[in-house]
Protein backbone atom coordinates (compact mmCIF):
# COMPACT_ATOMS: atom_id res chain seq x y z
CA UNK A 1 0.00 0.00 0.00
CA UNK A 2 1.33 3.45 -0.91
CA UNK A 3 1.84 6.18 1.64
CA UNK A 4 -1.10 8.14 0.26
CA UNK A 5 -3.32 5.06 0.51
CA UNK A 6 -2.18 4.45 4.08
CA UNK A 7 -3.10 7.99 5.06
CA UNK A 8 -6.47 7.63 3.34
CA UNK A 9 -7.18 4.46 5.30
CA UNK A 10 -6.33 6.27 8.52
CA UNK A 11 -8.64 9.14 7.61
CA UNK A 12 -11.47 6.74 6.86
CA UNK A 13 -10.97 5.05 10.21
CA UNK A 14 -11.18 8.32 12.13
CA UNK A 15 -14.71 8.59 13.55
CA UNK A 16 -14.33 11.97 15.11
CA UNK A 17 -13.36 13.31 13.76
CA UNK A 18 -18.22 27.28 32.70
CA UNK A 19 -17.12 25.19 35.39
CA UNK A 20 -16.69 26.44 38.91
CA UNK A 21 -13.77 25.57 41.11
CA UNK A 22 -14.66 24.32 44.57
CA UNK A 23 -13.35 26.65 47.28
CA UNK A 24 -11.58 24.75 50.09
CA UNK A 25 -13.22 25.22 53.47
CA UNK A 26 -9.91 25.24 55.33
CA UNK A 27 -8.12 27.67 53.05
CA UNK A 28 -5.80 28.87 55.80
CA UNK A 29 -4.37 25.41 56.30
CA UNK A 30 -3.93 24.41 52.68
CA UNK A 31 -4.31 25.88 49.25
CA UNK A 32 -4.86 24.10 45.95
CA UNK A 33 -1.87 24.82 43.68
CA UNK A 34 -2.85 27.44 41.12
CA UNK A 35 -0.85 25.78 38.41
CA UNK A 36 -2.42 22.34 38.66
CA UNK A 37 -4.61 23.08 35.62
CA UNK A 38 -1.46 23.32 33.47
CA UNK A 39 -0.76 19.67 34.09
CA UNK A 40 -4.24 18.86 32.88
CA UNK A 41 -3.71 20.87 29.70
CA UNK A 42 -0.55 18.89 29.11
CA UNK A 43 -2.45 15.70 29.83
CA UNK A 44 -0.42 14.84 32.89
CA UNK A 45 -2.32 16.40 35.79
CA UNK A 46 1.02 16.13 37.63
CA UNK A 47 0.47 18.12 40.81
CA UNK A 48 3.19 19.34 43.19
CA UNK A 49 1.42 19.17 46.53
CA UNK A 50 2.22 21.27 49.56
CA UNK A 51 3.28 19.44 52.69
CA UNK A 52 -0.05 20.48 54.20
CA UNK A 53 -1.81 18.08 51.85
CA UNK A 54 0.45 15.06 51.74
CA UNK A 55 3.72 14.18 53.41
CA UNK A 56 6.57 13.20 51.11
CA UNK A 57 5.32 15.10 48.05
CA UNK A 58 8.77 15.03 46.40
CA UNK A 59 8.59 11.28 46.24
CA UNK A 60 5.09 11.58 44.78
CA UNK A 61 6.31 13.92 42.06
CA UNK A 62 9.19 11.62 41.10
CA UNK A 63 6.85 8.65 41.06
CA UNK A 64 4.36 10.14 38.62
CA UNK A 65 6.77 12.06 36.46
CA UNK A 66 8.56 8.75 35.91
CA UNK A 67 5.28 7.20 34.78
CA UNK A 68 4.87 9.74 31.99
CA UNK A 69 6.23 8.80 28.58
CA UNK A 70 8.81 11.50 27.82
CA UNK A 71 10.29 11.47 24.33
CA UNK A 72 12.22 13.77 22.03
CA UNK A 73 9.37 15.09 19.87
CA UNK A 74 11.40 17.86 18.23
CA UNK A 75 14.58 15.97 17.23
CA UNK A 76 16.62 18.31 19.43
CA UNK A 77 19.77 16.34 18.71
CA UNK A 78 19.63 17.84 15.23
CA UNK A 79 18.75 21.31 16.50
CA UNK A 80 21.40 22.09 19.10
CA UNK A 81 21.62 25.66 17.80
CA UNK A 82 18.51 26.47 19.82
CA UNK A 83 19.74 27.31 23.36
CA UNK A 84 18.24 25.49 26.30
CA UNK A 85 16.87 27.53 29.20
CA UNK A 86 18.33 26.69 32.59
CA UNK A 87 15.30 28.40 34.14
CA UNK A 88 11.95 28.39 32.36
CA UNK A 89 10.95 31.95 31.54
CA UNK A 90 8.26 33.47 29.36
CA UNK A 91 6.97 33.87 26.82
CA UNK A 92 6.29 30.21 26.04
CA UNK A 93 4.54 28.37 23.22
CA UNK A 94 3.41 24.80 23.84
CA UNK A 95 2.05 22.57 21.07
CA UNK A 96 -0.70 20.17 22.15
CA UNK A 97 -1.82 17.46 19.75
CA UNK A 98 -4.74 15.14 20.41
CA UNK A 99 -4.87 11.76 18.72
CA UNK A 100 -7.17 8.78 18.96
CA UNK A 101 -4.84 5.84 18.55
CA UNK A 102 -6.21 2.44 19.46
CA UNK A 103 -3.83 -0.03 21.13
CA UNK A 104 -2.08 -2.16 18.50
CA UNK A 105 -3.28 0.02 15.62
CA UNK A 106 -1.06 0.11 12.53
CA UNK A 107 -2.85 3.11 11.01
CA UNK A 108 -0.87 6.31 10.60
CA UNK A 109 -1.94 8.73 13.37
CA UNK A 110 -3.97 11.76 12.34
CA UNK A 111 -3.93 14.92 14.45
CA UNK A 112 -7.54 15.00 15.62
CA UNK A 113 -7.01 18.20 17.59
CA UNK A 114 -4.18 20.75 17.27
CA UNK A 115 -3.92 23.41 19.97
CA UNK A 116 -1.32 25.98 20.97
CA UNK A 117 -0.98 27.30 24.49
CA UNK A 118 0.79 30.67 24.25
CA UNK A 119 1.90 31.93 27.66
CA UNK A 120 2.75 35.58 28.22
CA UNK A 121 6.13 36.87 29.35
CA UNK A 122 5.28 37.10 33.05
CA UNK A 123 3.79 33.59 33.09
CA UNK A 124 0.51 34.84 34.55
CA UNK A 125 -1.91 34.40 31.62
CA UNK A 126 -2.14 32.65 28.28
CA UNK A 127 -4.01 32.27 25.02
CA UNK A 128 -5.33 28.89 23.94
CA UNK A 129 -6.26 28.48 20.29
CA UNK A 130 -6.95 25.65 17.87
CA UNK A 131 -5.89 25.19 14.28
CA UNK A 132 -8.44 23.68 11.86
CA UNK A 133 -7.66 20.09 10.92
CA UNK A 134 -8.57 20.88 7.31
CA UNK A 135 -6.35 23.96 7.08
CA UNK A 136 -4.53 23.88 3.74
CA UNK A 137 -0.82 24.24 4.44
CA UNK A 138 2.55 23.62 2.88
CA UNK A 139 3.98 20.56 4.60
CA UNK A 140 7.78 20.71 4.25
CA UNK A 141 9.88 17.89 2.92
CA UNK A 142 10.78 15.36 5.60
CA UNK A 143 13.61 13.04 4.51
CA UNK A 144 13.26 10.91 7.64
CA UNK A 145 9.92 9.65 6.26
CA UNK A 146 10.93 9.93 2.61
CA UNK A 147 8.28 12.63 2.23
CA UNK A 148 8.86 15.24 -0.47
CA UNK A 149 6.46 17.90 0.81
CA UNK A 150 3.47 19.60 -0.78
CA UNK A 151 0.09 21.22 -0.10
CA UNK A 152 -2.11 19.10 2.16
CA UNK A 153 -4.59 19.41 5.00
CA UNK A 154 -2.84 20.13 8.28
CA UNK A 155 -3.96 16.97 10.08
CA UNK A 156 -2.18 14.78 7.52
CA UNK A 157 1.25 16.17 8.49
CA UNK A 158 1.45 13.87 11.49
CA UNK A 159 0.47 10.86 9.41
CA UNK A 160 2.99 11.63 6.65
CA UNK A 161 5.82 12.16 9.13
CA UNK A 162 5.08 8.94 11.00
CA UNK A 163 5.54 6.65 8.00
CA UNK A 164 9.22 5.81 8.37
CA UNK A 165 10.46 3.42 5.64
CA UNK A 166 11.18 -0.02 7.05
CA UNK A 167 9.48 0.59 10.39
CA UNK A 168 6.95 -1.99 11.58
CA UNK A 169 4.58 0.66 12.95
CA UNK A 170 4.03 4.37 12.41
CA UNK A 171 6.38 6.53 14.48
CA UNK A 172 4.13 8.96 16.36
CA UNK A 173 7.06 11.04 17.64
CA UNK A 174 8.38 11.55 14.10
CA UNK A 175 4.88 12.50 13.00
CA UNK A 176 4.73 15.13 15.73
CA UNK A 177 8.07 16.50 14.60
CA UNK A 178 6.81 17.10 11.06
CA UNK A 179 3.54 18.52 12.36
CA UNK A 180 5.47 20.97 14.56
CA UNK A 181 7.53 22.13 11.59
CA UNK A 182 4.35 22.57 9.56
CA UNK A 183 2.58 24.52 12.30
CA UNK A 184 5.64 26.75 12.73
CA UNK A 185 5.59 27.63 9.04
CA UNK A 186 1.84 28.26 9.05
CA UNK A 187 1.78 30.46 12.16
CA UNK A 188 5.21 32.08 12.26
CA UNK A 189 5.90 30.59 15.70
CA UNK A 190 9.55 29.74 15.19
CA UNK A 191 10.04 27.50 18.19
CA UNK A 192 7.85 25.52 20.55
CA UNK A 193 9.18 25.33 24.08
CA UNK A 194 7.35 22.08 24.83
CA UNK A 195 4.94 19.68 23.22
CA UNK A 196 2.59 16.90 24.14
CA UNK A 197 0.72 14.14 22.34
CA UNK A 198 -2.49 13.39 24.17
CA UNK A 199 -4.47 10.23 23.55
CA UNK A 200 -8.08 11.36 23.87
CA UNK A 201 -9.24 7.83 24.60
CA UNK A 202 -7.03 7.90 27.66
CA UNK A 203 -8.72 11.09 28.80
CA UNK A 204 -11.81 9.03 29.53
CA UNK A 205 -9.90 7.38 32.35
CA UNK A 206 -8.77 10.74 33.72
CA UNK A 207 -12.28 12.16 33.75
CA UNK A 208 -13.70 9.05 35.40
CA UNK A 209 -10.88 9.05 37.96
CA UNK A 210 -11.80 12.64 38.88
CA UNK A 211 -15.45 11.70 39.23
CA UNK A 212 -16.56 13.43 36.04
CA UNK A 213 -16.43 17.05 34.88
CA UNK A 214 -18.99 19.83 34.86
CA UNK A 215 -19.54 21.50 31.48
CA UNK A 216 -21.97 24.03 30.12
CA UNK A 217 -23.75 22.59 27.07
CA UNK A 218 -24.50 25.50 24.71
CA UNK A 219 -27.45 23.87 22.94
CA UNK A 220 -29.05 20.47 22.60
CA UNK A 221 -26.65 18.03 20.92
CA UNK A 222 -27.18 14.43 19.86
CA UNK A 223 -24.33 12.01 19.30
CA UNK A 224 -23.30 10.82 15.87
CA UNK A 225 -21.44 7.87 17.35
CA UNK A 226 -22.84 6.70 20.70
CA UNK A 227 -26.03 5.22 22.10
CA UNK A 228 -27.48 6.53 25.38
CA UNK A 229 -25.64 3.76 27.26
CA UNK A 230 -22.28 4.71 25.71
CA UNK A 231 -21.96 1.77 23.35
CA UNK A 232 -21.27 2.46 19.69
CA UNK A 233 -24.22 2.95 17.34
CA UNK A 234 -24.80 0.39 14.59
CA UNK A 235 -23.47 1.10 11.08
CA UNK A 236 -26.08 2.17 8.54
CA UNK A 237 -26.71 -0.92 6.36
CA UNK A 238 -27.90 1.30 3.50
CA UNK A 239 -25.14 3.87 3.36
CA UNK A 240 -22.83 6.07 5.41
CA UNK A 241 -23.22 6.91 9.07
CA UNK A 242 -25.00 5.08 11.88
CA UNK A 243 -28.50 4.13 12.94
CA UNK A 244 -30.31 3.60 16.22
CA UNK A 245 -30.78 5.57 19.45
CA UNK A 246 -28.42 8.46 20.12
CA UNK A 247 -26.87 9.82 23.30
CA UNK A 248 -28.25 13.29 24.06
CA UNK A 249 -26.64 16.30 25.70
CA UNK A 250 -29.25 18.83 26.80
CA UNK A 251 -28.55 22.55 27.01
CA UNK A 252 -27.42 23.68 30.46
CA UNK A 253 -24.76 22.90 33.04
CA UNK A 254 -24.24 19.14 33.08
CA UNK A 255 -22.10 16.62 34.90
CA UNK A 256 -20.44 14.35 32.33
CA UNK A 257 -18.55 11.13 32.87
CA UNK A 258 -15.56 10.12 30.75
CA UNK A 259 -17.25 8.67 27.67
CA UNK A 260 -19.88 11.40 27.63
CA UNK A 261 -17.32 14.23 27.77
CA UNK A 262 -15.22 12.73 24.98
CA UNK A 263 -18.27 12.00 22.86
CA UNK A 264 -19.66 15.51 23.30
CA UNK A 265 -16.43 17.26 22.26
CA UNK A 266 -16.21 15.09 19.14
CA UNK A 267 -19.50 16.23 17.65
CA UNK A 268 -19.08 18.55 14.67
CA UNK A 269 -22.09 18.20 12.38
CA UNK A 270 -24.97 20.72 12.17
CA UNK A 271 -27.42 17.80 12.01
CA UNK A 272 -26.24 16.79 15.48
CA UNK A 273 -26.69 20.25 16.97
CA UNK A 274 -23.33 21.90 16.19
CA UNK A 275 -24.21 24.59 13.62
CA UNK A 276 -20.67 25.96 13.35
CA UNK A 277 -19.25 22.51 12.60
CA UNK A 278 -15.52 22.14 13.29
CA UNK A 279 -15.34 25.56 14.93
CA UNK A 280 -17.92 24.34 17.42
CA UNK A 281 -15.90 21.23 18.07
CA UNK A 282 -12.75 23.29 18.61
CA UNK A 283 -14.58 25.49 21.10
CA UNK A 284 -16.01 22.51 22.96
CA UNK A 285 -12.56 20.91 23.19
CA UNK A 286 -11.16 24.11 24.68
CA UNK A 287 -14.05 24.23 27.14
CA UNK A 288 -13.39 20.61 28.04
CA UNK A 289 -9.75 21.34 28.86
CA UNK A 290 -10.74 24.24 31.10
CA UNK A 291 -13.40 22.09 32.78
CA UNK A 292 -10.81 19.40 33.49
CA UNK A 293 -8.47 22.07 34.82
CA UNK A 294 -11.10 23.40 37.20
CA UNK A 295 -11.88 19.90 38.48
CA UNK A 296 -8.21 19.00 38.87
CA UNK A 297 -7.62 22.05 41.08
CA UNK A 298 -10.74 21.56 43.17
CA UNK A 299 -10.70 20.42 46.77
CA UNK A 300 -12.63 17.33 45.67
CA UNK A 301 -9.49 16.05 43.94
CA UNK A 302 -6.61 17.76 45.74
CA UNK A 303 -7.75 16.79 49.24
CA UNK A 304 -8.50 13.15 48.39
CA UNK A 305 -5.23 11.17 48.20
CA UNK A 306 -6.88 8.06 46.74
CA UNK A 307 -8.69 10.01 44.01
CA UNK A 308 -5.56 12.01 43.26
CA UNK A 309 -3.60 8.79 42.91
CA UNK A 310 -6.13 7.44 40.39
CA UNK A 311 -6.07 10.71 38.42
CA UNK A 312 -2.29 10.83 38.22
CA UNK A 313 -2.02 7.20 37.19
CA UNK A 314 -4.59 7.67 34.42
CA UNK A 315 -2.81 10.81 33.25
CA UNK A 316 0.51 9.01 33.01
CA UNK A 317 -1.06 6.53 30.59
CA UNK A 318 -2.43 9.23 28.27
CA UNK A 319 0.54 11.42 27.44
CA UNK A 320 3.80 11.69 25.54
CA UNK A 321 5.62 14.83 26.69
CA UNK A 322 8.68 16.73 25.47
CA UNK A 323 10.03 19.67 27.46
CA UNK A 324 13.16 20.16 25.38
CA UNK A 325 15.43 19.46 28.33
CA UNK A 326 12.98 20.27 31.12
CA UNK A 327 10.59 17.84 32.79
CA UNK A 328 6.86 18.32 33.16
CA UNK A 329 7.30 19.17 36.85
CA UNK A 330 9.57 22.09 35.94
CA UNK A 331 6.99 23.40 33.48
CA UNK A 332 4.20 22.98 36.00
CA UNK A 333 6.17 24.93 38.59
CA UNK A 334 7.06 27.70 36.13
CA UNK A 335 3.37 28.14 35.30
CA UNK A 336 2.21 27.99 38.90
CA UNK A 337 0.77 31.52 38.79
CA UNK A 338 -1.84 30.86 36.10
CA UNK A 339 -5.41 30.07 37.04
CA UNK A 340 -7.86 28.42 34.60
CA UNK A 341 -9.80 31.66 34.27
CA UNK A 342 -6.61 33.41 33.09
CA UNK A 343 -6.72 31.35 29.90
CA UNK A 344 -8.25 33.28 27.00
CA UNK A 345 -9.69 30.99 24.33
CA UNK A 346 -9.24 32.32 20.80
CA UNK A 347 -11.23 31.49 17.67
CA UNK A 348 -9.21 31.86 14.47
CA UNK A 349 -11.59 32.48 11.53
CA UNK A 350 -11.09 30.62 8.28
CA UNK A 351 -13.05 30.06 5.09
CA UNK A 352 -13.61 27.08 2.80
CA UNK A 353 -11.50 26.55 -0.27
CA UNK A 354 -13.95 25.14 -2.80
CA UNK A 355 -17.48 23.92 -2.16
CA UNK A 356 -19.30 20.63 -2.46
CA UNK A 357 -17.33 18.00 -4.34
CA UNK A 358 -14.71 20.67 -5.11
CA UNK A 359 -13.99 21.27 -1.40
CA UNK A 360 -10.23 21.22 -0.76
CA UNK A 361 -9.92 22.45 2.79
CA UNK A 362 -9.79 25.73 4.68
CA UNK A 363 -7.65 28.84 4.69
CA UNK A 364 -7.27 31.49 7.39
CA UNK A 365 -8.88 34.89 6.97
CA UNK A 366 -6.43 37.84 7.14
CA UNK A 367 -7.31 38.64 10.76
CA UNK A 368 -5.96 35.24 11.86
CA UNK A 369 -2.61 35.90 10.22
CA UNK A 370 -2.59 39.35 11.81
CA UNK A 371 -3.11 37.70 15.19
CA UNK A 372 -0.05 35.50 14.61
CA UNK A 373 1.99 38.58 13.70
CA UNK A 374 0.88 40.34 16.88
CA UNK A 375 1.66 37.20 18.88
CA UNK A 376 5.21 37.17 17.53
CA UNK A 377 5.68 40.81 18.52
CA UNK A 378 4.30 40.30 22.01
CA UNK A 379 1.25 42.42 21.18
CA UNK A 380 -1.45 39.73 21.11
CA UNK A 381 -3.31 41.03 24.16
CA UNK A 382 -3.77 44.48 22.65
CA UNK A 383 -4.70 42.95 19.30
CA UNK A 384 -7.45 40.84 20.87
CA UNK A 385 -8.85 43.90 22.66
CA UNK A 386 -9.13 45.57 19.25
CA UNK A 387 -10.66 42.43 17.71
CA UNK A 388 -13.10 41.06 20.34
CA UNK A 389 -14.64 38.75 17.73
CA UNK A 390 -11.61 36.49 18.20
CA UNK A 391 -12.63 35.70 21.77
CA UNK A 392 -14.29 32.32 22.09
CA UNK A 393 -16.80 32.34 24.93
CA UNK A 394 -17.56 29.39 27.18
CA UNK A 395 -21.34 29.85 27.08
Amino acid sequence: MSKAETVAVAEAADEAGGSSTVTPRRQRRWKAPRWAWVCTVLGAVLILLSSGVLVGYRTLVARYEGAINQQDLFDDKAAQAAPKKSTITGPLNILLVGVDVRPGSTNAPLADSIMILSVDEDLQSAFLFSLPRDLLVEIPAFPKADFHGGTYKLNSAMAEGSLIPGAERPDTAAGFELLAKTVSAATGIERFDAGAIINFSGFRKIVDAMGGVEMYIERDVVSEHRKPDGTHRDPNPYGEGYVGPQAQYKKGTRQLNGWQALDYVRQRYPANGVPDADYGRQRHQQQFIKAMAAKATSADVIADPLKLDRVLRAAGESLIFSGRGNGIAEFAYALRGIRPEAIQMIKLPATNVGVGDAYQGEQFLPVAQEFFTALGKGQAEAFVVEHPGLISTTQ
